[in-house]
């Protein structure tokens, strides 16, 4: 995200809408986990559902999130941003493969600069940071017993999407990208002053359309929907974004786990055998784990069914450099296994000079016995 400058407010909307409705949907995602057994954590929950995404295009039953994970809600503090209000209640979705995804709902109501000033009061903001923490903290000392080791990361990916749902005069796709081009651009990067023409076109270079009404504008930090239902779009951008966050995470592990691994002390000699046997089990447990939580962050969304959501998922995917993430730690994952098959060598060689040794002393020992007369009785 482009860092805001200072000076004076945002300004530079154009001033034909005055009279937008909508909201904006300030997300943040956290590893809260290495699993949550989600009907434990349902049953520990007052007020939980698991969450069936909503959609309006015909797609077969298989389309979902799967398994389905809970959503449920906390009260908190009504936090002002800019000129609005964000609700009281934080909106908590919680994924089997241990993420948590916060999201507080901003209503936008007014001039289209709204937009713009709730961009840049959302910049890294503390207020909501806090907020969300502190709400899933105590989501987290409800369903403790539910959650394989416990512990929310100091790691966030936070996601903002706009929502336009009406507007006076109407915006359509064709004259928000033709007249509004730069204005849309400061909102996607929070932007207060001028942006270039090839940021501007970065900024909007990803976009998609169900129908010739809607429009679908993603980039790395934000989004903006031209849409009156977007349920179903916002949940593929929110998922999309809390398996970067756990991409994130689990790229850090791997690097820690390789900086561990890389120092393991079976370069030494005899006396290392049981240094050795310590080291290849945490590695393949460092594998396991990384391994199993690759896995289920990637089969989680199914989209096969929903052609359009399939192309949103992919395209959001490119922005956020998804593919990118998973190949490197796939090769992390490969560097481990390397490892491991190393001090699984090493392993053999120790007890090969073990066993040697055994040998050699036994023979020592069955030739001094030999030598020392009236031993053996003779």
């Amino acid at each position: 995200m482009a860092q805001p400058q200072s000076g004076p407010p945002p300004t530079g909307a154009p001033a034909a809408v005055r009279n937008l409705r909508g909201a904006c949907y300030a997300s943040f995602a956290y590893d809260i986990g290495a699993a949550i057994d989600l009907d434990g954590a349902e049953r520990r929950l007052t007020s939980a559902a698991r969450e069936r995404m909503q959609h309006r295009r015909r797609a077969p039953a298989h389309f979902a999130i799967q398994p389905a994970p809970i959503r449920t809600a906390r009260a908190v503090e009504p936090i002002a941003i800019a000129q609005c209000v964000a609700s009281p209640l934080a909106d908590v979705v919680l994924y089997d493969f241990g993420a948590a995804l916060v999201t507080f709902q901003i209503p936008l109501e007014g001039a289209l600069e709204r937009l713009l000033e709730v961009s840049d009061a959302l910049y890294d903001n503390p207020a909501l940071l806090v907020t969300a923490r502190s709400a899933l903290e105590s989501i987290l000392d409800t369903i403790r017993p539910a959650v394989s080791r416990p512990n929310i990361s100091d790691l966030v990916e936070e996601y903002f999407i706009f929502q336009i749902e009406t507007a006076e005069p109407p915006l359509t796709p064709e004259s928000l990208l033709a007249e509004q081009r730069e204005f849309v651009a400061r909102v996607l990067r929070s932007e207060r002053g001028r942006l270039s023409a090839d940021e501007i076109s970065d900024a909007l270079a990803v976009r998609t359309s169900y129908r010739p009404d809607d429009l679908a504008l993603i980039d790395y930090n934000a989004a903006l929907l031209l849409d009156r239902e977007a349920e179903d779009v916002r949940a593929v951008l929110e998922f999309a974004n809390v398996e970067l966050l756990e991409m994130r995470y689990l790229d850090r592990q791997l690097d820690a786990a390789l900086n561990r691994a890389t120092a393991g002390p079976w370069t030494g000699r005899l006396g290392r055998l049981h240094s050795t046997r310590t080291a290849m089990r945490r590695v393949a447990e460092m594998q396991m784990d990384a391994a199993r939580l690759f896995e289920e962050v990637n089969n989680a969304l199914k989209l096969l069914g929903d052609v359009y959501l399939a192309r949103v998922y992919r395209l959001v995917s490119q922005r956020l450099h998804l593919a990118e993430w998973d190949a490197s730690i796939l090769r992390k994952l490969q560097a481990l296994e390397s490892i491991y098959q190393k001090i699984s060598d090493r392993q053999a060689t120790l007890r090969m000079e073990l066993l040697e040794w055994i040998i050699i002393i036994l023979i020592a020992l069955s030739i001094a016995v030999s030598l020392i007369p009236g031993f053996t009785g003779h």
